[in-house]
């Protein structure tokens, strides 16, 4: 069950939140806990052991390095704990990986290929492995005590709104609010707003997008208009997909009286990788950077070795995006690209000239969101050898019917929002300080509320679409 399904609309959302506020608030991690494992249930049952199991693991080894003295022994029971949750990703998202790239090495020698039987990703397995990580190393840094109440932490763990594909979030930003939390119709009409408004943002501007990606994609021999109109419309739609479950979760949680961080903050205006990257997917930018670059040394033993850490980070980074090359390589492409600008700026040699940040920051990205959308490498330097005009330059007979009207329209509009929004946050202010005053909720019901029933519309009419992150 997705955010953006009839059944989570007006099933299990309003059923959930009317017992969620028909019970006294001493029950409700209770309510949260049951109703997420119910919705995690509903993809595959069999499958919420693991999530059962890894949060019981995450729990237990709290309270053992909690009450463990400062030591090598110490070290070693943190060490075991993040063995066990990685060995647990190691064999269900990797596996494969490992395996067919095994069979792949060996069958050019002429060897038989190993036998095995796939094995299925459970969805949201990389998202709570990082919340049940973050916890023990925060324990065993002494930022966070460990935890005596097991089911605000299995809450936390589960809480649906971000269980799935995040946003990836340390226990300690929740625990007080697990704790003590308001629940005002102030908050909770922010909360339905922010909901709606990405919800809008999945079904009206992503998957109208979705096919034409799909379409530019699946080109044998892509010609530059081919290959540059694909990558510019998965980046449309890839920003619009997660920014838009992202907006969901965050109004989701408001709505239950949580208040979880920003995930984005127009990435599409930065002027450097390294400003990107302070802009998009932050929480798992701020994970990567806490436990893994500051764990591997960070900035403190010298350039080179920051370079490597900065190249190590994305390259770890985009592996655990998904079991492919291509999100090693896009990965190691960015990791690259953040070690030429640090050696630039250690240098004081701006890349280029001002006014040309943004679109070269731009280009950039979107030469990086080919080999992250393509389903192998060799179709990415298909998509890469388009984009050079080395098949022709004009639209193909075969993508053009996809390109209708209805679609391009959708992507001007994507990218008028992409540079008019955050002009337009400047000038009025924060966007959550506007939306909880009277006169612009008012205005923002009445816009959005006849575009919220006009994406429900779309969403009876079409397809099964998920999120693009919950992939990963």
């Amino acid at each position: 069950m997705v955010f953006s399904s009839n059944v989570f609309l007006f099933l299990f959302l309003p059923l959930f939140l009317l017992v969620y506020y028909l019970l006294p608030f001493r029950w409700r991690s209770a309510w949260i806990l049951a109703a997420s494992y119910a919705l995690y249930a509903w993809w595959r049952a069999d499958f919420l052991w693991l999530l059962v199991g890894i949060t019981a693991l995450s729990y237990l080894y709290g309270l053992w390095l909690g009450g463990l003295p400062d030591g090598a022994g110490r070290r070693w029971v943190l060490t075991s704990a993040i063995v066990l949750n990685l060995g647990a990703l190691a064999y269900f998202k990797y596996a494969n990986f490992g395996i067919d790239s095994f069979n792949a090495i060996t069958q050019t020698f002429g060897f038989q290929p190993f036998a095995w039987t796939p094995i299925l990703l459970p969805i949201g397995l990389s998202f709570f492995i990082f919340h049940a990580i973050s916890y023990v190393v925060d324990v065993y840094r002494r930022e966070e005590p460990p935890t005596h109440n097991p089911l605000d932490f299995a809450a936390f763990i589960a809480l649906f709104p971000h269980l799935i594909a995040g946003p990836v979030l340390k226990y300690n930003l929740l625990a007080g609010q697990f704790r003590s939390r308001t629940h005002t119709l102030e908050k909770f009409s922010y909360g339905a707003t922010r909901f709606m408004t990405g919800f809008a943002k999945k079904v009206l501007l992503a998957d109208t997008i979705a096919p034409l990606v799909t379409a530019s994609f699946h080109q044998t021999s892509p010609t530059f208009a081919d290959a540059w109109l694909g990558a510019l419309a998965y980046t449309l739609q890839l920003y619009f997909d997660f920014s838009g479950y992202s907006d969901m979760a965050i109004g989701l949680a408001a709505m239950m009286g949580f208040k979880f961080p920003e995930n984005f903050n127009h990435p599409y205006i930065s002027r450097s990788i390294t400003e990107f990257w302070r802009r998009w997917h932050m929480s798992l930018s701020g994970w990567l950077q806490q436990y893994l670059y500051i764990s591997l040394g960070g900035n403190r033993r010298g350039e080179r070795r920051t370079k490597f850490n900065k190249w190590i980070t994305m390259l770890l980074g985009g592996l655990w995006h998904g079991a492919n090359w291509t999100f090693v390589l896009w990965g190691a492409w960015h990791g690259t690209l953040l070690a030429i600008e640090s050696e630039l700026k250690r240098q004081n040699r701006p890349a280029v000239t001002h006014w040309l940040t943004i679109p070269s920051t731009m280009l950039l990205v979107m030469i990086g969101w080919v080999m992250f959308r393509a389903e192998h490498v060799q179709d990415a330097f298909r998509m890469y050898k388009g984009m050079l005009g080395l098949n022709g330059f004009a639209l193909s007979d075969t993508l053009a019917w996809q390109v209708k009207p209805s679609v391009l329209l959708t992507m001007l509009l994507a990218g008028l929002i992409v540079y008019v929004a955050p002009w337009w946050g400047k000038r009025m202010g924060d966007v959550g300080d506007q939306l909880r005053r009277p006169v612009p909720v008012v205005v923002a019901t009445l816009l959005l509320l006849p575009t919220f029933v006009l994406a429900v519309m779309k969403l009876s009419a079409q397809s099964y679409t998920p999120f693009l992150y919950f992939q990963f």
